[in-house]
């Protein structure tokens, strides 16, 4: 288990909504320190909070943040971007720039701040997935959040020998401006990273934040056609 209160938190994307949320609740819940990390930095009126700017696709900015954060002791992996599109018609250059953001940006910045949480005692990472970490419907944005699970349970048994707690956080859509122009039941953000907090201090290497992200994993072991209905009109179709 990993306590907030004292802890000192670098989060990533931290203008968004859910960024937002995070910060807000760190404080609430006694953080000493929060690097609020993002493209374009704000003024948070509080002399806990220190604007970072990061670019996490950056290598140099990464490169740099075992100097700009030394007593970070709990990274949440918070930033994202979407591609909206099918696959088929999804430019590779945004396909590049989506796993840059999501994936390979998240993995570096532990590449590189995982010494430092080593050093303060082994401390805690956050990745932020999603429940379409296990439903294509996202097409390339599922795509990196399911590398990113992959991802997360490697470094999880890597950092464990530190000691370095190691959570992978999965939610629905949630009312953020990502989500902004889908026409679809939304969850809170503050429910949600209330729950991915409660996890963090529960000492869970997991948290399924609500009900859609605990209902899909639960249809992982299901037959495609249970997860994928359309897959049985093609089996129809074939059969016909």
């Amino acid at each position: 288990m990993t306590l907030i209160d004292g802890s000192t938190l670098l989060i990533t994307g931290a203008n968004g909504g859910l960024g937002t949320e995070f910060v807000r609740q760190a404080l609430d819940r006694g953080a000493q320190r929060v690097y609020a990390a993002a493209r374009t930095p704000k003024d948070w009126a509080d002399a806990r909070v220190v604007p970072l700017a990061l670019d996490v696709t950056d290598a140099a900015a990464v490169a740099s943040l075992a100097d700009l954060a030394p007593d970070v002791s709990i990274v949440v992996n918070n930033a994202g971007i979407s591609l909206p599109g099918p696959t088929l018609a999804a430019p590779m250059d945004g396909v590049r720039a989506i796993f840059e953001t999501n994936v390979f940006g998240p993995l570096a910045i532990v590449q590189q701040l995982a010494p430092v949480l080593a050093a303060n005692g082994g401390g805690a990472v956050i990745d932020v997935h999603s429940a379409l970490s296990w439903h294509a419907g996202g097409n390339v944005y599922s795509a990196t959040k399911a590398a990113l699970w992959s991802l997360t349970n490697s470094l999880r048994l890597e950092l464990a020998g530190q000691g370095t707690q190691v959570l992978g956080a999965h939610l629905g859509y949630t009312d953020t401006p990502m989500t902004a122009g889908l026409d679809v039941p939304k969850e809170r953000p503050a429910d949600i990273v209330a729950a991915i907090y409660d996890g963090l201090e529960a000492g869970d290497h997991e948290v399924l934040a609500d009900q859609t992200s605990r209902a899909l994993k639960a249809a992982l072991s299901a037959p495609l056609e249970q997860l994928y209905p359309e897959l049985r009109a093609q089996g129809a179709s074939r059969a016909g």
